[in-house]
């Protein structure tokens, strides 16, 4: 009997140990490319990007002090980082883009407007042809970029 309840909760550790062991790699793995990107655009402090959140592969930074912004985008199709500086920028606008027979966003993109030039950098966000879960992440999407648009009009305006 007790052989048997030992080989049990051995089974039973496994199984619950298996998938926090891996999660927990997962997770370190994004923790390091996010430092690794942050150093590529602050080398000497890429701690300095304060402000860090991340939602269905994109991870938004922003360098609170220094007015810097990076949108890193994690999607397995197209990975990319996009860093702008926020000293340079006069206004930033969040753009849905709807399905034209419905009202379905297929596509989000911040833009902004460069001071000097008056021109204009459009930055994608989310793209549906690029989600796997559609019809839930666009929402989330949407939220988070609303979000993340009132924090960056907030850091423009300082």
């Amino acid at each position: 009997m007790e052989t048997t309840t030992t080989i049990m909760g051995i089974v039973i550790l496994i199984i619950v140990a298996i998938p926090v062991y891996f999660s927990a790699r997962s997770s370190a793995a994004s923790k390091s490319r996010i430092l690794n990107i942050k150093k590529r655009f602050n080398p000497s402090n890429p701690e300095s990007f304060d402000l860090t959140e991340s939602i269905n592969n994109k991870t938004l930074t922003l360098d609170q002090k220094n007015n810097k912004f990076i949108l890193m985008n994690f999607n397995p199709n197209q990975q990319e980082s996009i860093y702008v500086d926020l000293n340079t920028v006069a206004s930033c606008k969040l753009i849905p883009t709807t399905d034209a027979h419905s009202n379905t966003i297929v596509k989000i993109d911040f833009e902004f407007q460069d001071k000097e030039t008056s021109k204009k950098i459009i930055i994608p966000f989310y793209d549906f042809d690029d989600d796997r879960i559609k019809q839930i992440s666009v929402y989330q999407d949407h939220q988070f970029a609303k979000k993340w648009h009132k924090i960056i009009q907030d850091s423009i305006s300082r």
